[in-house]
């Protein structure tokens, strides 16, 4: 069964390669670099998330850069994925969770997003040839938007994981044609399957035209199942007791503050057991690497490749006392790790330049030889700062997070005195989410402040500030006590970014020179978020 399947994908590249072999001159004559993303899922950069990925950082990071200050357009998979394919912030192209009725994956993102992603863009003007491998959105392949057979513009080569991250017993699309996989290791277990078919397409792919590959992990996303090799690795370790570990979050937005401190033992050891688990599964992402590494090499394609390492948002187990989850304004939701290799960027970099995932559209684009004023992006390409032609002093100093709240519209029967509008409940009846969970944030990176200020869209507007240089784990909130001038500023400032599209989106902020006040366009709250129904909790 597994020669059959592999074989089978061996003459779909080969049969592709044909078909395309009449490349363009222009790809002979201008020739461009290969670019490789590779996207994990839910992996966090503060929690310790890159520490077993031993052979990713030696490979991408230490023989290239490493951004220490990435964040993510908004901390849930599929608004930050369509954030990473479109270059546009969530409330430009429209998905707002991870349902249909969301926008994930539905007809409408289908018609109006879908054709301006990046890999669309690509694969219109006929240079470079593209593959994309493994979890694509979470409702890809629901039947009410398509099911499998839909292939998004912008890709030649396509095995997209139905719906969500699963290790066994998933279904890929194959160009439009379901393949069913079992739960026999050798065959099925998704990451290594992934690994082997990009593998398949380096080996069969046209050597005349430059190629874009992009690799999506299942994870460390639950449900955390590690290959055989690994299931009994790091049996010590357990989620970092950083100060904000099991503390109550006193000064911040009701759903935090409901979260039950201390936390009980058996939550305690769930989520340290589930820890481990996360990195267990990460050994094989990283053989994935390592294999994809490894084959460029060997086919002398490395020195012209670009490499890009990330995921879609942060996790967290355990801070201020939440057990499990991402859908927070806090770090180690939002904060996710960048490693960058390829040509003209020099080894053993670290930069401190505050980047968005709406830049890595443009930036492809870029690399590929387009410019982002070509499109409809919000992002920024930071290709300039990875090879030194950029100036650092005039990089953007704040970008945008956003967020709308999920919750259910009756009560947990489990929970009652909690009453409608939550989800994501623990058995202790903590929950990760509710419909007033709505926010907006500046996260500001600058010379003179690390910053991060946020407005809920709830009955009270509630406010929260952190001085991040002070205060890395986010335990004062200082929306009371911070200069009013300052908070002025940061409300103005969000509410244009908020409403911006494109280079509006670009514009300097509160903490560059450039900046621009007036008090007479300030309001005395938020613009509405897009969530329209009623809040029934406080």
């Amino acid at each position: 069964m597994k020669q059959k399947r592999r074989h089978s994908m061996i003459r779909h590249f080969v049969h592709k390669t044909k078909q395309a072999s009449c490349s363009s001159k222009e790809a002979q004559m201008n020739p461009r670099p290969n670019i490789v993303l590779i996207l994990t899922d839910d992996l966090d950069v503060s929690i310790g998330g890159m520490i077993p990925l031993v052979k990713t950082k030696k490979l991408i990071g230490d023989a290239g850069i490493t951004f220490t200050n990435t964040f993510v357009a908004s901390p849930l998979c599929c608004p930050s994925r369509a954030s990473i394919l479109t270059g546009k912030y969530p409330h430009n192209h429209h998905v707002v969770n991870n349902t249909l009725e969301g926008n994930c994956s539905s007809t409408a993102w289908q018609k109006t997003q879908e054709p301006e992603t990046f890999p669309a863009f690509l694969q219109k003007h006929g240079i470079y040839q593209t593959f994309f491998a493994g979890k694509y959105l979470n409702e890809y392949g629901n039947k009410k938007s398509g099911g499998v057979e839909h292939v998004p513009p912008g890709w030649d080569h396509w095995f997209a994981l139905e719906r969500n991250s699963k290790y066994y017993n998933y279904t890929l699309s194959v160009n439009g044609r379901a393949q069913r996989h079992g739960q026999n290791y050798s065959e099925d277990y998704l990451t290594d399957v992934l690994a082997n078919i990009s593998i398949d397409f380096l080996e069969n792919k046209s050597n005349r035209r430059p190629f874009f590959m992009m690799v999506s992990t299942p994870a460390p996303h639950s449900p955390w199942t590690a290959a055989p090799q690994y299931e009994n690795n790091f049996p010590n370790i357990k989620a970092p007791r950083d100060p904000n570990f099991n503390v109550h979050g006193k000064d911040k937005h009701w759903l935090i503050r409901q979260a039950k401190t201390p936390m009980t033992n058996s939550s305690v050891e769930f989520l340290d057991n589930a820890y481990r688990k996360r990195w267990r599964t990460l050994l094989s992402v990283d053989d994935l690497v390592e294999k994809v590494v490894r084959k460029l090499e060997v086919r002398g394609e490395l020195s012209k490749t670009y490499l890009i390492f990330t995921s879609d948002n942060g996790y967290h187990t355990g801070q201020f006392s939440l057990p499990m989850d991402k859908r927070q304004l806090y770090e180690f939701d939002i904060r996710v790790p960048l490693l960058v290799r390829g040509p003209n960027i020099k080894p053993n970099q670290t930069s401190p330049l505050l980047i968005a995932n709406v830049d890595l559209g443009p930036t492809i684009l870029d690399i590929a030889g387009y410019s982002v004023n070509e499109t409809q992006m919000d992002g920024m390409s930071f290709l300039p700062i990875m090879t030194g032609k950029g100036n650092s002093s005039t990089w953007r100093s704040d970008v945008l997070v956003e967020y709308e709240g999920e919750g259910s519209n009756i009560s947990d029967p489990a929970c009652p005195l909690l009453g409608p509008g939550v989800s994501e409940c623990f058995p202790d009846c903590v929950c990760e989410d509710s419909y007033n969970n709505t926010y907006a944030c500046v996260r500001t990176v600058a010379q003179a402040a690390n910053l991060q200020y946020c407005e809920f869209d709830d009955n009270e507007v509630f406010v929260e500030v952190y001085n991040l240089t002070a205060d890395p784990f986010q335990l004062s909130n200082i929306a009371k006590s911070i200069d009013q001038e300052v908070l002025e500023k940061m409300n103005h400032r969000l509410m244009m970014l908020q409403s911006c599209s494109g280079q509006s989106c670009r514009t300097p902020g509160v903490y560059d020179s450039q900046f621009r006040f007036d008090p007479r366009l300030m309001f005395s709250s938020l613009v509405p978020h897009r969530n329209k129904r009623r809040q029934t909790l406080k």
